[in-house]
């Protein structure tokens, strides 16, 4: 007897065994990946002290999970059920092809279809469903704005809160009813209940009982999103003008829908009495109206309405529309009337030294550091090794020393994990030894160390006060060490048990250990096992030096901890270190929104799109254990009182904000910048004048810019390619114009007319703790020429001095880089404009050199001074004695006499130069040019810096 070759049959066992081993390992894979971050997850929010807030989420999430996937995987195993109970005895004869195929896997393996694939389906639709919990949270605890919309006569509350909940059940329920009619229609499709062929559809009475009730479910939600749908017209785009509804929406869409509404019950009605009689002719009918209707009463009414009524008279038509818009939108953005004051200003005045010697308060705090250039800078003067670094962008605080207001420009020495070279990068160096950072680093922001007309071996650069383990400047520092920060993108692991030596580098080069009470403990062999897993590192297991008193540091960047302690949060994108009560703390703005308000225009703020926004949340974060700590500082904001009540007991009140810290806060420039671009149109009252756009303002393209641009439109978007970035608003501390008060820290932008150069307004807003979030625009003539930033810039760079000198340093392999271009307003009415400019040699690629101060241009009325330090240049623009009140530079160190003797040169050989210019004479001006190099190579190898 031979055997038989194996056949095909004998074969599918195996592999179908071996199908669902890799199907379950690979779920196996998933949820054991999810349970390891859940648990991680809990460890950190449990060492945070933010345990409860995860607690809800995760309940949250898992109720929702649970709800919609019952819901959707319970009416698909329903609707399999009833198929499967009501199905024919007999497959019916002209039943073939896949369609048979389908009802032998079916009645071969009904548990697949009964509990396996009604599972799935349920589980997908639960994971879909667990990532809206910010909607379930804020219907469940979110109250009443005390304002209605003008249309319905609901409160806010009505729309922001509950409404998205009722569009996400009905959203589900729709999922649900549709995927159980369309499974319906297969099972019966494929049990015989219905039968298409070439005798036309047949079903038996109970498959046309099932799929009529089934029908009639969905057009009746059909019916339920319908009527809400008329509450979204309060979101119409349909004018580009405007958002809210239109004279169309509100004269035709919105009776369309109540329509339809009627027409959709009347059609699940007539489904229901199809069901009954087991038959639908009756219903198909009624689905064809609606459809119908839905073309002419929802689509063609409308379009007709538009062209012919509200089209030719639209000005008239849309007004009461728009006026909604506006004042919508200014209550949604925080700039009505009781937030923002508008003030008329001339632009033009008396210009004097005794004029601009009155403005002492603004003179002598002008800011001359530009904290977007300085990277460098600080970097290659404050580093002190090569793992420390200071982010690309510093940033500009105020400090009050010896009873004065101060501006500084402020960074940390963080540590740079990206930096580590050759065997700092082992693992041991990257996660055990270089663990932190170290000091607290600030310049004046109105002075550097240059002397009126001189030359030092190091003019030009930062006036550092430093706090750090090696001593304490102007503004000292308890704790200078920072374990936490922008620059820090890897896990740490510090402390150790009783008795370890200390590892951790420190700036004196001597070592340390942690011992502040941030971070998660690793304790037992469950959580070393646990970090080994989750970070992908098996040294956390087998290294001597991690013991159970060690200490895991994660999550080190500010915005990432106060993201993860507030979800509910969106967080500004910049977050700056202060020394609050002698410890270095990182402060985050946190703003609550939401993604639309009725009748108000969306905006972008970040990364998002917003419909409303409030400056509600202070968080800071402390640099050496890392400790969150919210506060609310718009306490009447309905939406961060639901999210308190969400989460009861993460937000502290105002009341517990030392004065110290308050004296820290900044508003924030995201904000700064949503609200300007919305009053650049939005300061218009009138909506027939708001329609015209005569009156709109614009936001000046940034004039450092070489490029020159077009007038960009006033939107939030970022700049396209080949447009110029719109100038960025700038942190000034300035007082009142006309010297009526003391000096306050203030975000400042000018504002131009709409596509136009000229000068239209100045904004600005206070971060003083008594006046903090006041706005205040100066409103110019509109008939006035004021100069605007990119004018001011042309006069700068068109200036014979500049350009010729720019032209030079350029030739000996110098770049010139002009920084922040501050406008400031002036009592007289005149405004003073104040530019630094900066000076780098470039000679080779890796040249260690970095910017310094050159030069100061001002502009005041209309006469430009261009000197080494601000005061000579006001002097220069506004004449003798202005410059008086401009803070005195510091002492320089002492002057190189090779230097001073080719600086000397380097004067004379311009001399030279302009001579030979004006001469017209070619061989004398070749030969100053050689005299000019060479004495520029002979200063820039004595002090380090381009001449």
């Amino acid at each position: 007897m031979t055997d038989r070759p194996p056949t095909a049959a004998r074969g599918l066992p195996r592999r179908r065994w071996i199908g669902i081993a890799v199907a379950g390992a690979v779920l196996v894979s998933l949820a054991g990946s999810t349970v390891l971050g859940t648990y991680v997850d809990w460890l950190w929010f449990d060492a945070l002290d933010y345990r409860d807030l995860l607690v809800t989420v995760l309940l949250t999430r898992a109720a929702q999970f649970l709800v919609a996937g019952a819901l959707v995987g319970g009416l698909l195993a329903g609707t399999v059920a009833v198929a499967l109970r009501f199905r024919p005895p007999v497959l019916p004869a002209d039943v073939a092809g896949p369609v048979a195929e389908l009802h032998t896997l079916i009645t071969r393996r009904p548990w697949v279809i009964r509990a396996a694939v009604p599972s799935a389906v349920g589980v997908l639709a639960g994971l879909a469903a667990q990532g809206d919990w910010r909607t379930t949270q804020l219907f469940l605890h979110g109250g009443a704005f005390g304002v209605t919309d003008p249309e319905f006569g609901l409160d806010i509350g009505f729309h922001v809160f509950d409404l998205p909940f009722y569009h996400l059940v009905l959203g589900w329920a729709l999922v649900a009813t549709v995927l159980s009619l369309l499974g319906a229609a297969l099972m019966h499709l494929a049990l015989g209940g219905l039968v298409a062929g070439g005798r036309g559809v047949r079903m038996t009475p109970a498959a046309t009982a099932h799929l009529a009730v089934l029908a009639a479910t969905v057009v009746l939600l059909l019916a339920a999103e319908l009527f809400l749908d008329r509450y979204e017209l309060l979101y119409s785009q349909r004018n580009e003008l405007f958002t809210g509804a239109t004279y169309t929406d509100l004269y035709a869409v919105l009776p369309a829908k109540l329509v339809l509404t009627g027409i959709a019950v009347i059609c699940a009605l007539t489904f229901l009495g199809g069901a009954l009689r087991r038959d639908l002719r009756l219903p198909v009918i009624a689905t064809a109206l609606l459809v119908v209707s839905s073309v002419l009463v929802g689509a063609v009414w409308p379009a007709l309405l538009q062209q012919f009524s509200v089209n030719p008279n639209a000005d008239q038509r849309e007004a009461l529309s728009i006026g909604r818009n506006i004042e919508a939108t200014r209550a949604a953005y925080g700039i009505t009337d009781d937030r923002v004051s508008y003030v008329d200003y001339s632009g033009t005045g008396e210009t004097t030294p005794a004029r601009l010697a009155a403005e002492s308060a603004t003179v002598s705090n002008i800011r001359l550091l530009d904290p977007t250039l300085l990277e460098q800078t600080f970097t290659q003067l404050q580093q002190r090794e090569n793992f420390y670094g200071f982010p690309a962008e510093l940033d500009v605080d105020r400090y009050r020393i010896d009873g004065e207001l101060q501006g500084y420009v402020v960074a940390l020495r963080e540590l740079e994990t990206a930096s580590l070279a050759g065997n700092q990068r082992s693992w041991i160096n990257q996660h055990l030894r270089y663990t932190h950072g170290d000091g607290f680093v600030a310049a004046r922001a109105d002075r550097v160390d240059a002397t009126p007309g001189g030359v030092a071996t190091s003019s030009g650069y930062p006036v550092f006060t430093v706090s750090d383990t090696t001593g304490d400047g102007e503004i000292p520092v308890a704790q200078p060490r920072v374990y936490y920060g922008e620059l820090i993108d890897s896990y740490v692991i510090v402390g150790g048990d009783p008795g370890d030596p200390a590892r951790e580098f420190e700036l004196d080069g001597t070592e340390f250990t942690y011992d502040g009470s941030g971070g998660v403990p690793i304790g037992g062999w469950l959580r070393r096992l646990a970090f080994a897993a989750h970070f992908g590192e098996r040294n956390i297991l087998f290294n001597e030096a991690v013991g159970a008193g060690s200490t895991v540091l994660m999550r080190q960047h500010p915005l990432e901890r106060v993201e993860a302690a507030a979800p509910w949060l969106t967080v500004d994108g910049d977050p700056y270190p202060a020394v609050v009560d002698g410890r270095i703390t990182w402060i985050v703005d946190g703003y609550t929104t939401l993604d639309r308000y009725p009748y108000a225009e969306q905006a972008s703020l970040g990364t998002e799109r917003v419909g409303y926004v409030r400056d509600s949340v202070k968080a800071t974060v402390d640099a050496y254990d890392g400790t969150v700590t919210l506060y609310a500082v718009d306490p009447a904001d309905p939406v961060l009182q639901a999210w308190s009540a969400a989460f009861p007991g993460t937000v502290r009140p105002a009341s517990e904000i030392s004065d110290e810290l308050r004296a820290h806060f900044r508003y924030p420039q995201d904000l700064f910048d949503v609200q300007r671009d919305l009053i650049t149109p939005y300061h218009v009252d009138d909506p027939q004048l708001f329609f015209s756009t005569s009156d709109f303002w614009d936001v000046p393209a940034d004039p450092t810019v070489e490029q020159a641009p077009a007038p960009l439109i006033p939107t939030p978007a970022e700049p396209g390619p080949g447009e110029v970035p719109r100038q960025p608003p700038h942190y000034v501390l300035a007082g009142p114009p006309a010297a009526e008060g003391p000096a306050r820290f203030q975000l400042t932008s000018p504002l131009v007319g709409l596509r136009r150069q000229f000068l239209a307004a100045h904004m600005s807003v206070s971060s003083a703790p008594a006046s903090y979030g006041d706005i205040r625009v100066l409103r110019l003539p509109g008939d006035a020429q004021t100069l605007g930033p990119q004018q001011v810039q042309t006069r700068f760079r068109s200036s014979a001095e500049v350009s010729e000198e720019r032209n030079l340093l350029q030739a000996t392999a110098t770049n010139v880089q002009f920084g922040n271009l501050l406008t400031l307003p002036t009592g007289d009415g005149t405004l003073l404009h104040v530019e630094p400019v900066y000076v780098e040699r470039t000679t080779t690629a890796d040249d260690d050199s970095f910017p310094q101060l050159n030069r100061v241009l001002v502009l005041y009325g209309d006469r430009v001074g261009y000197a080494p330090t601000l005061a000579e240049a006001l002097d220069e623009a506004a004449g003798a004695g202005a410059g008086t009140v401009a803070e005195s530079p510091t002492a320089p160190g002492p002057v190189d006499p090779t230097a001073r003797a080719a600086a000397a040169d380097v004067s004379a050989a311009l001399e030279r130069l302009r001579a030979a210019k004006a001469a017209g004479d070619l061989a004398a001006e070749g030969q100053a040019l050689i005299d000019l190099d060479d004495a520029a190579r002979r200063f820039t190898a004595a002090t380090g810096s381009p001449a």
